[in-house]
């Protein structure tokens, strides 16, 4: 039973895990988008938020223990370069996954996880959108289109004739 084991070992040994979420965090930071499974999605965005949470504060200590999860200078140095700049007010939450359908060959979930602040396509202005019609044009048409009053014919004045006294 696994109670209270809240880590995905993904049928992986520790030093094979280890090793590869090391590698996909490197390259997520140097591409800021990577499509993979889901479940390595997850296990990425445990083991990538608190390492780009340490690149806030730019200080030798944080750099070596980033580098100790990442293996990588190129990375370490973007990390605290380009990616810290761009987080540096979000509170946490810097991770997006995006589920793609499944895989083909073997029929698992597929997914795109992404930096979040690096995506155009989701930071562009989404309140232009057109407002949304409906099939009950009837009733918006006539409370948008008031009907129009054909001008209603008075009745001649009947003309007073003087009364006979």
């Amino acid at each position: 039973m696994r109670h209270g084991c809240k880590v995905n070992h993904l049928s992986r040994t520790h030093a094979h895990r280890v090793a590869m979420l090391s590698n996909m965090a490197t390259s997520l930071i140097m591409h800021k988008r990577i499509e993979t499974t889901v479940a390595k999605a997850k296990a990425l965005r445990v083991y990538v938020e608190p390492i780009i949470n340490r690149s806030k504060e730019d200080t030798t200590h944080n750099r070596r223990i980033v580098f100790s999860y990442l293996h990588s200078k190129e990375a370490v140095n973007e990390l605290f370069r380009e990616v810290s700049q761009k987080v540096a007010n979000r509170p946490g939450g810097y991770t997006r996954i995006l589920k793609t359908g499944i895989r083909h060959g073997d029929n698992s979930e597929m997914a795109i996880i992404e930096l979040v602040d690096y995506n155009e396509n989701m930071l562009k202005d989404t309140t232009k959108k057109a407002a949304k019609s409906t099939r009950r044009s009837r009733t918006k048409k006539a409370e948008a289109a008031p009907a129009v009053e054909a001008p209603v014919a008075e009745a001649p004045a009947a003309e007073e004739t003087p009364k006979a006294e």
